[in-house]
C-alpha cells in the first residue's frame, strides 16, 4: 500500500531539527511531494538531486539537508551513487553560500506564520 510521502518528510524534518540526525533522505514516486513537503518546515533545505553534481554541489554550496529522489525518475544504482556523493559531500562555508543562506532564512523567518 502507497504510504504518505508528508508523514515520512514531516518526521524526517524532526529528526534533524531536534539534532537526531545531521542529515536525511526522503524518496518518493517523482521526489517532488516529498520535497515539497520537507521545505515546509523552518530550518529544512531539501533538493531533488537526480544527478551526481547537483548532489554535492547542493551540499557544498546550499548546505542541503535532505536528499529527495525520484523512485519512478531515476534507477537503483543511479540512487545509491547520488546518495553516495550527497553524504560525502560538506558545506563550503565560503562567504557567499552563508551570505545566500541567511537571506534564506531571512525569507523563512519574514513568512512563518504566526497565530
Amino acid at each position: 500500500e502507497p504510504a504518505d510521502y508528508p508523514d515520512y518528510a514531516r518526521a524526517v524534518s524532526q529528526e534533524i531539527l531536534l539534532r537526531h540526525a545531521d542529515r536525511g533522505i526522503l524518496i518518493c514516486g517523482s521526489g517532488v511531494g516529498a520535497c515539497v513537503a520537507a521545505n515546509k518546515v523552518p530550518g529544512i533545505r531539501a533538493a531533488i538531486c537526480h544527478d551526481t553534481f547537483s548532489a554535492h554541489q547542493g551540499v557544498e554550496d546550499d548546505n542541503v539537508n535532505i536528499l529527495c529522489l525520484g523512485a519512478r525518475v531515476i534507477g537503483t544504482e543511479l540512487a545509491k551513487d547520488i546518495a553516495q556523493v550527497w553524504l560525502s559531500a560538506t558545506f563550503s562555508g565560503a562567504e557567499r553560500h552563508r551570505r545566500r543562506l541567511a537571506k534564506i532564512e531571512g525569507i523563512e523567518n519574514e513568512f512563518v506564520l504566526r497565530e
